[in-house]
């Protein structure tokens, strides 16, 4: 590639000054309320959460804000995936976003930039050499717009106004989940349930070597590269009516529904549906995990409360709330049948290429290009693109972005099978 076509590449630069300008002009004033209570009981104390609901898109500028609810960090074989993820994701997935982009671009540049944080945690954990996991449900709400990232089976629901009660998560369980049971497979791992004296097979499906139940996760070093950190990435747009976000550990979903929890909390503000939600699954099933539960409204800045919600009619449409999910994964928005919720973006391959995109990432003042994930800057004979072929065969785009760097480039193809999982650590 020439100097020249690198030179067009390089993106303008745009003082800070214009960028608060084109934000003041452009955002609207009405913003909703978001307010939010949690819950937990601790069986093992390997849950952990996040809360930051003062973040700012363009530091000083309380035009740009938004909020992060990071639920759940469910750590499993100890809790050190579980912290370190708490404290270094957010950062990480900020990073991989472009700087100076406008609220538009942010929220388009920020599935991808999930996708990337997620991973880049995941290198950086294993890179400490330690072997614990942790499921993760990141959930990003700026305005209207939500948008949810998740591994594992921690999982997100939504409650409208419409009554009409939504998943925005996909539980990453080899019992439950066809699809990713065929990934691991094919990507050499083995899939079974543990054998007990006598030849019985006892308990969920679990992958094999290691045991685990999930097939994505942050961290589970002792376990195969084909249990892959890439999260599922739904992000919606909700109408001025607002809705309720319950956001749990698996010690909630083993014993209530999605309908269950969000039925036993109505009516009830966040803090206290929290509690209640908690409340009801011990009533249920009793304390056999850590059951762990943020309850986040999304209210019109002129109402003090969400609104009841008014019962459920039985009838087809709340079956359209959510268009069909469509076969590109940068689908345009469609709007649900009854105007309650705008689905903008999902997608949940397992393939790294897949959700990185085609940008060619530059830095501008040197020319260089950085790598899609961990955002470390390198000259171009360094990098490769997620398109090049190992022999840069015809068929290969080998400058056709985006660009991964080698310790990138290396977990890609271990998430795909291409060379053996993990080695062994040696403490």
């Amino acid at each position: 590639m020439s100097q020249t076509e690198i030179s067009r590449m390089k993106p303008s630069l745009v003082p800070l000054a214009t960028l608060i300008g084109r934000e003041l002009r452009g955002e609207k004033v009405e913003k909703p309320f978001v307010k939010y209570g949690q819950a937990a009981l601790a069986k093992k104390g390997e849950d952990y959460f996040l809360i930051k609901p003062d973040c700012q898109r363009i530091p000083g500028n309380p035009l740009t804000s938004f909020s992060v609810f990071a639920q759940i960090f469910d750590g499993h074989n100890g809790i050190s995936a579980a912290i370190f993820a708490k404290e270094n994701l957010l950062d990480n997935i900020l990073s991989a976003i472009p700087q100076g982009a406008s609220r538009e671009e942010w929220l388009q540049a920020l599935p991808r930039a999930l996708v990337a944080g997620f991973v880049k945690t995941d290198i950086e954990f294993q890179q400490k050499g330690e072997t614990s996991g942790t499921t993760v449900t990141f959930v990003v709400i700026d305005g209207w717009t939500v948008t949810v990232a998740s591994v594992g089976d921690s999982r997100c629901i939504l409650d409208t106004q419409g009554g009409v009660v939504s998943l925005l998560t996909v539980d990453h369980r080899l019992e439950e989940n066809v699809e990713e049971r065929e990934r691991v497979t094919a990507s050499g791992g083995e899939v079974g349930r543990l054998n007990v004296f006598g030849g019985n097979e006892v308990g969920p499906l679990r992958c094999w070597p290691g045991g685990l139940c999930l097939s994505r996760s942050i961290g589970d070093t002792d376990v195969g590269e084909y249990i892959v950190p890439i999260p599922h990435v739904k992000q919606v747009k909700l109408s001025d009516a607002g809705g309720r976000l319950i956001i749990a550990s698996d010690g909630i979903w083993d014993a209530l529904s999605s309908d269950m929890a969000a039925k036993s909390c109505r009516g009830l503000p966040a803090e206290l549906a929290a509690k209640l939600v908690v409340k009801e699954a011990l009533r249920s099933r009793g304390l056999k995990d850590d059951t762990t539960c943020l309850v986040v409204d999304i209210i019109p800045s002129d109402q003090p409360v969400l609104p009841p919600t008014p019962r459920k009619r039985q009838n087809v449409l709340s079956s359209l709330i959510f268009g069909k999910k469509s076969q590109n994964p940068v689908s345009k928005a469609k709007l649900s049948a009854v105007g309650v919720v705008e689905e903008l973006f999902e997608e949940g391959s397992a393939m790294l290429a897949e959700r990185l995109g085609k940008d060619i990432s530059l830095d501008a003042n040197s020319g260089i290009f950085r790598c899609a994930v961990c955002q470390v800057d390198q000259p171009p004979a360094d990098g490769l693109s997620v398109n090049s072929g190992p022999f840069f065969s015809p068929a290969s785009k080998p400058w056709e972005g985006p660009f991964l760097c080698t310790t990138c480039r290396k977990k890609k193809d271990a998430m795909e099978g291409k060379r053996p999982s993990r080695p062994t650590i040696i403490s």
